[in-house]
């Protein structure tokens, strides 16, 4: 199926995890994808060789989406490559797990340069960078449905997304882009299982509808429709995505 062929989408933070499986399931539907990474080049350059491998098309770019002039560069050596960007995916993001009281102000300031400047960074520079009727996916979370101790300062973040999602979604509308956010429960990536038990995954795995965590298809899946033309009418929306979980 091609039904993506000739669009150029970004993913951010897609050298692994969710972000590899978008950028995967993204490319076997005909697009032509920029890996985006800021530490982990090995593992971008295995992304494009297997969308490569697989008959598809892509390039890795490092880019630090909390610094204004990297995400600049990750735009601009973009279009300059394939001409154009159709599509932007905020997917990179990181998570702390601590109580409140015991949050650093370097804990704060790190979790909401990369969740919450990072969107702000590319959404801005998508504000003129992207092709009309464009696409723009987000990343929230389910937890801000929830009131999870250790979760309070990554869900600020998520939650900020979110409002910037909404408002944005208005401010470019003008140029038919669709921007959107979509909200995970837990997925079975590093990002979620480290550093927690056996026990507390299986907790959290049971309040889902399916007693199981998501996988990474699950989220994928859901991105290729959301910036398909058969979604079109759909933007300014948060999209639970979490089996039931929240």
């Amino acid at each position: 199926m091609n039904t993506l062929k000739e669009k150029v989408i970004i993913v951010t933070g897609s050298s692994k995890g969710i972000g590899a499986t978008i950028a995967k399931t993204l490319a076997s539907k005909g697009a032509t994808l920029v890996i985006n990474y800021a530490t982990s080049k090995a593992d971008a350059d295995n992304v494009v060789a297997e969308i490569i491998n697989s008959g598809g098309n892509a390039i890795a770019i490092k880019a630090d989406v909390s610094k204004t002039e990297e995400v600049k560069h990750l735009f601009e050596a973009t279009i300059n490559h394939f001409g154009k960007v159709d599509i932007l995916i905020n997917n990179a993001g990181i998570a702390i797990y601590k109580l409140i009281k015991d949050t650093t102000d370097e804990d704060f300031d790190r979790i909401f340069n990369i969740n919450v400047k990072g969107t702000f960074n590319t959404m801005r520079e998508a504000s003129i960078r992207l092709a009309d009727g464009g696409r723009i996916i987000n990343f929230s979370s389910s937890v801000t449905r929830l009131m999870l101790p250790t979760y309070g300062t990554y869900s600020a973040t998520k939650a900020s997304v979110e409002q910037l999602t909404k408002v944005f979604a208005k401010e470019i509308g003008n140029r038919n882009i669709t921007v959107n956010s979509v909200s995970p429960g837990p997925v079975n990536t590093e990002l979620f299982t480290q550093g927690k038990t056996d026990e507390t995954i299986a907790r959290l795995a049971s309040m889902s509808a399916f007693n199981r965590i998501g996988e990474t298809d699950d989220i994928a899946n859901v991105i290729a429709f959301l910036i398909s033309d058969e979604a079109q009418w759909i933007t300014a929306q948060n999209i639970g995505v979490n089996g039931g979980f929240a």
